[in-house]
C-alpha cells in the first residue's frame, strides 16, 4: 500500500520524462535547485506529505526512521534539509575534501535505463571542506541526522592521505551527526589501496584517536564510518573487519559503486571509465554486507548501500545484517515515493519480527 500522502507517480514520471532529456550531470543541478526552491517556497513537505515515523537509535544517533540519501547526490552539502522533506531519516553530503576540486572532465556521468543503473566518473568534484561547511550552517537544518562524507584530495599522495581526513574530520566535526570515511571511491587514483589492512588500521588509528581529542575538547562525539568497496576479495573483508573491530569502528557503510559491468555489459556506456551504481549491483553489494556482517557479528552496525529499487529490496539488506539503508540509483528511477516505500516495509519487516 502507498504511504498517505504520497507524491503523485504520474507527477514524477512527468517530471523524470523531462528531466532525462538532459545530460545526467545537468539534470542533477537542475533537480537539487528545485528541490532548493521548493523547499524556500516551503511547498516541499505538503507536497511529499509525512515522514514515516519509525525512529531507532544506532551509533548513539536517534535515526527518525531506517531510511537515508547516501553520499555522492548532494555534493555541495546545500541541500541537505529539501531532501530530509521527502522523507528520508538520515542525509549524508559529500563527499568533502580539503580544498575544491573540480572533478575529471566531462561527461563524466551516464544513465543505463533499461537497467536502472547509473555509471559515474565524476571525480570527487566538490566545494572543498570549508565552504561544504558553511552550506550546511547556512541550510536550515530538518528534522534527521547528518552525516557527512570526506576524503583526501586527488592530488593528495596516499602517504599524506591522513593529514587530508584529520583536516576535513575537524572542519566537519561541528556540524556532523556522523562522519564518512571515503576511502573506496573508485574515480580517484589508488585510493583503494588505502582499503588494505595495514594502511587502514594506521588511518583509522589515527582518526580515532583525533576523535577522542575532538570529544574531549568539544564534548561532544561523533560516530566515524567507514565506507568499502563491493570489489573485494574474501581475504580482504576478513581482514577489514579485524581492523574494525580491533579499532572499534561506530559503523561501516557497505558498499560503494564497483568498477564491474556485470548486468550492463551490453549497453553502449558500459565502456565509460567510473563506478556503476543502481539495480545491477545490488548482488555484488550484498554479498559484501551479508560477508561483513558475518564477520563483525552485530558488534558494528552497518548501512546497507547498492541497488534498492524496490521496498522488498531494502527489507533483504535489513535482513542481511544492516540496521540502516541509504538509497542512490533508486531514488533517481523510481522517486520519493521509494523512500517512504522502504522506510515503511523496514517499520512492517520489525513489527513482524
Amino acid at each position: 500500500m502507498r504511504p498517505p500522502s504520497a507524491v503523485s507517480p504520474i507527477l514524477y514520471n512527468l517530471a523524470k520524462s523531462i528531466l532525462f532529456r538532459f545530460n545526467p550531470e545537468t539534470a542533477h543541478e537542475l533537480t537539487l535547485s528545485g528541490l532548493r526552491l521548493a523547499e524556500k517556497m516551503r511547498i516541499l513537505g505538503p507536497l511529499a506529505g509525512a515522514k514515516i515515523d519509525d525512529p531507532v537509535t544506532v551509533m548513539g544517533l536517534k535515526f527518525p526512521n531506517r531510511v537515508g540519501l547516501a553520499a555522492g547526490l548532494d555534493k555541495q552539502a546545500n541541500t541537505a534539509a529539501a531532501f530530509g522533506r521527502l522523507g528520508f531519516g538520515f542525509v549524508e553530503v559529500g563527499t568533502l575534501t580539503p580544498r575544491p576540486q573540480p572533478g575529471n572532465p566531462k561527461p563524466r556521468l551516464f544513465r543505463c535505463i533499461p537497467q536502472q543503473a547509473i555509471i559515474n566518473h565524476m571525480g570527487i568534484n566538490n566545494p572543498g571542506i570549508d565552504a561544504g561547511v558553511d552550506n550546511i550552517r547556512a541550510t536550515k537544518r530538518f528534522n534527521g541526522i547528518l552525516g557527512v562524507n570526506i576524503s583526501k584530495n586527488k592530488v593528495t599522495p596516499n602517504e599524506e592521505a591522513s593529514m587530508d581526513y584529520l583536516a576535513c574530520m575537524r572542519a566537519a566535526w561541528d556540524v556532523a551527526d556522523y562522519i564518512a570515511i571515503n576511502f573506496s571511491c573508485p574515480n580517484v587514483p589508488n585510493l583503494c589501496n588505502l582499503a588494505k589492512a595495514a594502511p587502514a588500521a594506521e588511518l583509522l588509528a589515527l582518526l580515532k584517536s583525533e576523535q577522542t581529542n575532538l570529544c574531549n575538547d568539544t564534548g561532544r562525539y561523533v560516530p566515524l564510518v567507514m565506507k568499502v568497496s563491493p570489489d573485494m576479495e574474501e581475504t580482504q573483508v576478513h581482514e577489514l573487519s579485524r581492523v574494525f573491530l580491533d579499532s572499534q569502528l561506530d559503523g561501516l557503510i557497505c558498499s560503494n559503486t564497483t568498477t564491474t559491468r556485470t548486468g550492463v555489459e551490453n549497453h553502449p556506456a558500459a565502456t565509460q571509465s567510473g563506478g556503476m551504481s543502481g539495480k545491477p549491483l545490488y548482488n555484488r553489494a550484498n554479498e559484501t554486507l551479508e560477508a561483513f556482517a558475518k564477520d563483525l557479528n552485530g558488534a558494528i552496525p552497518i548501512i546497507g548501500v547498492g541497488g534498492i529499487t524496490t521496498a522488498e529490496d531494502a527489507v533483504k539488506k535489513i535482513e542481511l545484517g544492516a540496521s540502516l539503508v541509504q538509497l542512490y540509483s533508486g531514488f533517481i528511477y523510481k522517486g520519493p515515493n521509494l523512500v517512504k516505500d522502504c522506510a515503511l516495509a523496514i517499520k512492517k519487516h520489525f513489527a513482524q519480527s
